[in-house]
């Protein structure tokens, strides 16, 4: 098995969190990398999120009184029902998590995990999110950005500049945004917001980040 890959910005998200939170994202995050050794993590809307072969596997976050645990495939979250683990009513597949006794047993999460890293693997994740980032070649190819939005970051160089810093999973959410628009006023409209905000130092999910 591959030594366990973490990245640096999940390790302060976890040292930042609650004292009681921190055993609780430790425990998650060590089930998740037993049931997936080739996950990558990540840090999106400002929480750590798991991502395989390029699409979202998970995610976990740290509040002021409990924690979530959340998986994104909809095949897996309905083995997590037909297990009568997950809880509708919450916003997770875990709900409100309090300790790390509440939680299922590591190796039950890791399982889930290698199922959920299976149904990617194969094709059968059906996530709106993972459709539009599923392969690396997909990936690979949204991060060109289009020659319209380049020209119009190019009208400032401090824009340009900030928008180069971002980190390229930042610039991948404008740029998919910007794609997907179905019709060109919607695209032109799309690409002024983007070059407004990115002025602004802001990501593209800056309204729900903390």
């Amino acid at each position: 098995m591959p030594a366990q890959r973490n990245n640096p910005k999940v390790d302060a998200y976890i040292k930042k969190a609650r004292p009681f939170a921190q055993p609780i994202l430790a425990h998650l995050r060590k089930a998740i990398h037993a049931g997936c050794p080739q996950v990558e993590e990540t840090i999106k809307w400002s929480q750590p999120f798991f991502e395989y072969h390029g699409t979202i596997l998970c995610t976990m976050s740290a509040f002021k009184e409990h924690c979530r645990f959340g998986f994104w495939g909809l095949e897996i979250s309905a083995i997590l029902r037909k297990e009568g683990v997950r809880r509708e009513n919450g916003a997770s597949s875990l709900g409100r998590i309090t300790s790390v006794e509440s939680l299922p047993p590591e190796k039950k999460i890791a399982g889930w995990v290698a199922q959920a890293a299976a149904l990617i693997e194969s094709g059968k994740e059906r996530s709106p999110v993972a459709a539009r980032t599923r392969t690396p070649k997909a990936a690979g190819a949204a991060l060109k950005t289009p020659p319209d939005f380049k020209l119009a970051l190019a009208k400032s160089n401090k824009t340009a500049a900030v928008f180069a810093a971002f980190s390229p999973s930042c610039r991948k959410e404008y740029i998919e945004w910007i794609v997907d628009a179905k019709r060109p006023e919607t695209r032109t409209q799309r690409i002024a917001t983007a070059v407004d905000w990115i002025a602004q130092g802001k990501q593209r999910h800056w309204k729900y980040q903390k």
